[in-house]
């Protein structure tokens, strides 16, 4: 039929028509054919694994069900993780970085020891994922309560507040800070310790710059960094052994105005110092 078609010197818009309709159907058999044996490699785009676009709501459910056990598996590994690093915590402060062994930790953890390796290299793995993620937090809420500030003695008077505040309710945590601050010294210190410290002394040391205005040296401006994160650990870490007041942290309030001044004053006389310095060359 298609053959006496073609023949023809004229034909008509019905000869098209039956053309078309004999080319789909023909098209048509042959994709059918081909997908019923499942060879994917010589089907036609439109039947291999869906349309690119909009595709069939058959096809589109498929994708979504086949989704949706990845979505928890992912779920269920992170949750793992997490209880695994919230053990640890806990552990680190009742017996220390030290003292704390991966049993203690997948035990308080009620998960096999293969979880733990699965999740982390080493106890130094879980320690420096725990110093890097409380740190974080710590220069987040640093960065944002601190980032409107355009006076010295608010700004130190701001981030003694927010550590105040950080550490109020996360004993553990402190503890941690207070460890990883400990153990940046020793001859054999945990790895991964290091860097988080770093990155938090220059946020605050970046704080203080922005406020000033005279460039200082930055030796100087990492002392008063190391002020700041030493004052807030210096006086938590005595004051819980050693007060009897049970509210540490009405204490530490009441001494953060005289801490404020003191470093307030230090400052501009080292602005003053470094000015007159200049004034000579």
């Amino acid at each position: 039929m298609l053959d006496d078609l073609v023949k023809e010197e004229y034909m008509t818009i019905t000869d098209y028509l039956v053309i078309y309709g004999y080319m789909v159907s023909y098209g048509l058999k042959i994709a059918i054919n081909l997908n019923c044996k499942g060879n994917e490699r010589h089907r036609p785009r439109s039947l291999q694994r869906g349309f690119s676009g909009v595709g069939s709501p058959m096809i589109e459910k498929s994708a979504k069900a086949k989704e949706k056990p990845k979505q928890r598996q992912k779920r269920r590994v992170k949750a793992t993780r997490l209880k695994l690093l919230n053990a640890a915590r806990d552990m680190f402060a009742e017996k220390g970085f030290d003292s704390t062994t991966i049993d203690d930790i997948t035990e308080r953890a009620d998960l096999g020891k293969g979880t733990f390796y699965y999740h982390f290299t080493d106890k130094d793995d879980v320690i420096a994922e725990l110093i890097k993620r409380m740190m974080g937090e710590l220069m987040e809420s640093i960065d944002r309560r601190c980032e409107d500030t355009v006076d010295l003695p608010t700004l130190l008077d701001d981030m003694v507040k927010i550590h105040i505040d950080f550490f109020r309710n996360r004993w553990e945590d402190f503890v941690l800070y207070f460890q990883g601050l400990a153990g940046l010294k020793l001859q054999e210190s945990y790895s991964g310790l290091e860097e988080p410290f770093l990155t938090y002394l220059e946020s605050i040391e970046n704080l203080v710059d922005s406020v000033i205005n005279h460039r200082l040296p930055a030796p100087l401006l990492r002392r008063f960094g190391c002020a700041v994160a030493g004052f807030v650990s210096g006086y938590y870490s005595f004051a819980v052994i050693s007060t009897e007041d049970e509210d540490v942290d009405k204490a530490l309030v009441e001494m953060r105005g005289a801490f404020v001044s003191s470093l307030t004053r230090f400052i501009n006389e080292a602005l003053s110092v470094d000015r007159a310095r200049e004034a000579l060359k």
